[in-house]
């Protein structure tokens, strides 16, 4: 009798531990969704328009009425020195899939496994590094004009051909089975940032565009990435220039300074508060960057594809 009750306290305890261990993953989720996202579409990354933007990598979100769109990636301004863009990924469990968001913070937190390329290979980012209040590029991944761009290194080590490269969009079964490392799990229980004010904005403008959304495009967006957010008083993203880089982006709500952010919260794309500005156009791959493989099929999540991470053969005339 002793020995029946020592292993049910014991199979309790370590349904607890699994349940916390969850619920450290997907709390404050709530936008949910019965089918799977479409698989990553295949896209170049466009050149960074001015010293000190981040790349943000593009991903589906989700509408209640139409379905899934995406979001295009786009190079943006960090809302301080110092922080780094942790991408939003969506996860299985529990029969539907949950959206968890992206947010700013001191490290990479967990974004599923998902491997969104450019220098975002399933754990961590590899596509730069601030060094004091200074951002500097690693051109083996990421798309930067040295010539207008003076703070890069090259780290070719970095370059990882054997993680996911199937170009699944979702963490859980069926997709990339993976947990948070040790790193991530710290990293998520750290302060973090909202997306800025432009990012949201963004998001909801992509929510507006019909080609935008998988039910029109079939998986293949028309646009899957762009230079920057068009916030410029009507300029296109090729006539931005460095001097017109938004320092210091504005946040969500209009904030002042950085609040805190939980990774879990979510903002439905119908009920962002920013007025919509001017779509972008599709910006030009970067002459010395590698095309990706085309998409074949509308929705190939299995299909083993490798996701662009950067042109690791790009000379080396870089900045060290």
């Amino acid at each position: 009798m002793k020995k029946i009750a020592k292993i049910s306290l014991l199979l309790l305890a370590m349904t607890f531990a699994r349940t916390a261990a969850f619920a450290q993953i997907s709390v404050g989720i709530n936008i949910s969704a019965r089918i799977a996202p479409p698989a990553l579409p295949v896209y170049s990354q466009p050149p960074c328009p001015a010293d000190g933007y981040l790349w943000t990598p593009g991903y589906w979100a989700y509408d209640d009425t139409d379905g899934y769109y995406w979001v295009p990636g786009v190079w943006v301004h960090p809302p301080r020195a110092g922080v780094l863009w942790t991408p939003a990924y969506w996860g299985f469990d529990g029969g539907v899939y949950s959206f968890h968001s992206g947010y700013w913070g001191p490290h990479i937190g967990f974004y599923g496994g998902i491997n969104y390329g450019f220098g975002y290979g399933g754990s961590g980012f590899y596509g730069g590094r601030w060094e004091g209040g200074a951002y500097r590029y690693n051109t083996a991944i990421t798309n930067v004009n040295t010539t207008v761009i003076h703070n890069t290194y090259i780290d070719k080590t970095v370059i990882n051909n054997t993680v996911n490269n199937n170009r699944t969009s979702f963490n859980g079964r069926g997709g990339v089975n993976v947990q948070p490392r040790e790193e991530e799990r710290r990293a998520m229980n750290e302060n973090h940032i909202q997306p800025t004010a432009s990012q949201l904005s963004h998001q909801q403008l992509a929510g507006k565009d019909r080609n935008q959304f998988a039910n029109v495009n079939h998986g293949k967006p028309g646009n899957p990435a762009i230079e920057r957010i068009h916030n410029n008083g009507g300029m296109n993203n090729h006539q931005a220039n460095g001097n017109n880089a938004v320092k210091g982006d504005k946040l969500a709500g209009g904030a002042k300074s950085p609040q805190q952010w939980h990774p879990g919260i979510n903002r439905h794309p119908n009920a962002m508060q920013q007025q919509p500005q001017q779509p972008n156009h599709v910006q030009q791959p970067h002459p010395n960057q590698q095309q990706q493989h085309r998409m074949q099929q509308p929705h190939p999540q299995h299909e083993a594809h490798q996701p662009h991470e950067g042109n690791p053969h790009r000379e080396e005339r870089e900045h060290r």
